[in-house]
């Protein structure tokens, strides 16, 4: 019997097996899998921002002194971010939509937006979790 034209001759168990050509006697059927497409995935399986996410970084703002935001670019695991740092070093990270998404919201709160692959990480940040590093204690 003549198979799909995918397969080659297999007279042995009948599995299908991805592969090309004969098995060693030069006969038998097999599966050729030479054009078979991968299916396109998306670049990231994270989801994006939400309401909660959006309450808890206005929140940061309203409640913490000299506030600024920082874009951080999707990668292949997280969608854009936004980190907001205080005054005295503290952060928090949520996702937003987008760069346009950060910065709009940055606009609305009236606070400056950086994008962290032109500027980096401020100082009073590093400063910040080193101190939560010693004394784990006050925070």
């Amino acid at each position: 019997m003549t198979g799909a034209g995918n397969e080659v001759p297999n007279d042995t168990s009948g599995a299908r097996t991805l592969g090309i050509g004969f098995d060693d006697a030069g006969v038998g059927r097999r599966p050729v899998g030479l054009f078979r497409r991968k299916k396109a995935r998306p670049v990231s399986q994270d989801r994006g921002a939400d309401r909660a996410d959006l309450g808890h970084l206005e929140n940061f703002v309203q409640t913490r002194r000299g506030v600024e935001a920082f874009i951080e670019p999707r990668t292949t695991v997280t969608e854009t971010t936004v980190m907001l740092i205080a005054d005295d070093g503290e952060w928090t990270r949520r996702r937003i939509d987008g760069p346009d998404g950060a910065r709009r919201f940055a606009h609305r709160m009236g606070i400056p937006v950086y994008d962290v692959r032109l500027m980096g990480y401020p100082q009073r940040m590093r400063d910040y979790n080193e101190r939560r590093k010693r004394r784990p204690e006050l925070f």
